[in-house]
């Protein structure tokens, strides 16, 4: 297996890229010459974020536009078909996107917005492209999670919160971020030895969009706490290090925060249970990996 050498001229696709630590990640990705594929559902925002990425790489970026609805599972079958006809090789895949609901909502295809967004979709995605991945090791798979995971479990008896949703948002937010984790964990025992590394991390408290969606009261409250939040580059900062760094070659299924391998919830760390919730999402998605079991 070659040594990695950093991003530059390598391909790497990322969702979650038109604002936030996304876009902070993808401007300091395209400085290091990395060769950008940003995921997007809004076109404004992503001719926005296109202009900012450019810019920060300089002469010579180019910045792929993939358009998709993360939240429609035909959608990301679709973006991973283009994405394969596109791409020979991929080198990085960061599965960034995420969101929080206040309210219930079900997807086009009748799965609970929250739980389809943030984790299935990164689940189907990465499962597609996977063959791909493996055939471009030294390769690596990043998945941001979050401290939010602490104190959640994954809800096996109520996979589509149908139990009382009111006043769960954050609470639902917290089991997607426990999966994100969980999902690394598998993903990762399942490319042992094949020079694809699988990661996850916390990027803290950040100073951004997120969650100015869900009502006055939840914008308010997000503004309060935004003078001690961190800056969208420096929440970026693991994943561009994650992405980039030789340091983390021989790393795999761990959950990251400044820099630096930390330790998950006990629910984060239960073997059964990643295995168990990856069943269960093949089940959801349709998704069969070509991976060991």
């Amino acid at each position: 297996m070659q040594d990695w050498t950093g991003v530059a001229g390598k391909r790497v696709i990322i969702t979650g890229a038109t604002r936030g630590i996304g876009l902070a990640a993808a401007c300091e990705l395209a400085r290091r010459d990395a060769r950008l594929s940003i995921v997007a559902r809004s076109e404004s925002r992503a001719g926005a974020a296109v202009t900012r990425i450019t810019a920060a790489g300089g002469a010579g970026t180019e910045v792929q536009v993939l358009d998709a609805d993360l939240s429609s599972q035909a959608s990301v079958r679709t973006l991973a078909a283009e994405i394969l006809a596109g791409h020979p090789r991929i080198d990085v895949l960061i599965n960034n996107a995420g969101a929080i609901y206040g309210s219930r909502q079900l997807t086009v295809d009748g799965l609970e917005l929250t739980w389809a967004v943030n984790h299935l979709a990164p689940f189907l995605l990465t499962n597609l492209l996977l063959e791909r991945i493996r055939a471009s090791a030294p390769a690596r798979i990043i998945t941001t999670s979050s401290g939010a995971h602490h104190g959640a479990h994954v809800p096996f008896d109520d996979m589509n919160a149908e139990r009382g949703y009111r006043g769960r948002g954050f609470g639902r937010y917290g089991e997607t971020k426990l999966a994100n984790i969980l999902f690394t964990v598998e993903l990762a025992r399942r490319l042992e030895g094949t020079g694809v590394t699988a990661n996850c991390f916390h990027p803290g408290f950040v100073a951004s969009g997120f969650n100015r969606n869900n009502g006055g009261l939840m914008a308010f409250g997000m503004s309060l706490a935004r003078p001690f939040a961190r800056s969208p580059e420096k929440g970026a900062d693991t994943l561009v290090w994650l992405a980039d760094s030789a340091e983390v070659s021989a790393e795999s299924g761990g959950y990251f925060a400044n820099r630096r391998r930390s330790m998950p919830s006990a629910a984060a760390q239960d073997l059964a249970v990643a295995r168990r919730l990856w069943e269960v999402s093949e089940e959801q998605t349709g998704a069969r990996a070509a991976t060991a079991p």
